[in-house]
């Protein structure tokens, strides 16, 4: 009997208490229709204007930064909680997880491979340390963009993979799609990325 009693009072006290927690509204439908309809990897407007002003703001902090002779700062910064947004929650990191930027190279080279770019590896190589320096955890100051393929939103990853904001396997498959939807090889966009900043 008490059994019972305590565990219908403990049942309705975390009701009561789960009552209280805020809840996050629903995506609205064109945010999931962007993220699971369509092409995943079809150009962005918004968002390339927006990787442009942020290319364009860290040329400015640069030239600021070596005029007042001081070391210019990263574009990138390692996030301590992968970010949210289109409905997703931020998330925090799993615990004892660290990046590891060689294995994630590794991973990213037996991908490319995969996908058919083997002989662009170099390519690839270079546009990802530029952006993220492999780092799964990887955020660029200005724009926002996540990931080690710095996806803008980070959220566009999810059509790769649930775990996007922690697993740099899924951000790797993600990145190799977009580059192959929008630049047709690494070394397309990595030359883009060389001729304005950004890819």
């Amino acid at each position: 009997m008490v059994v019972i009693v305590g565990g219908g009072g403990f049942v309705a006290y975390t009701a009561y208490e789960n009552s209280k927690r805020p809840v996050s509204a629903p995506p609205p439908l064109e945010e999931w229709a962007k993220l699971f309809g369509g092409d995943p990897f079809a150009p962005d407007a918004e968002a390339d204007v927006q990787k442009a002003a942020a290319a364009q703001a860290m040329r400015r902090r640069v030239l600021e930064d070596r005029r007042k002779g001081r070391d210019p700062l990263d574009n990138v910064k390692i996030a301590e909680e992968a970010p949210g947004g289109d409905g997703f929650l931020p998330k925090n990191f799993p615990q004892g997880s660290n990046p590891d930027p060689g294995s994630n190279k590794a991973i990213g080279k037996e991908m490319n491979a995969a996908a058919g770019f083997g002989a662009e590896w170099g390519c690839l190589e270079k546009l990802w340390h530029k952006e993220s320096g492999w780092n799964e955890r990887a955020m660029n100051r200005y724009s926002g963009a996540y990931g080690i393929p710095q996806s803008l939103p980070g959220s566009k990853m999810a059509s790769a993979g649930g775990d996007w904001q922690t697993n740099p396997a899924t951000q790797i498959k993600w990145g190799l799609g977009y580059i192959k939807g929008r630049y047709g090889s690494p070394c397309g966009a990595w030359g883009h990325s060389q001729s304005v900043g950004w890819y």
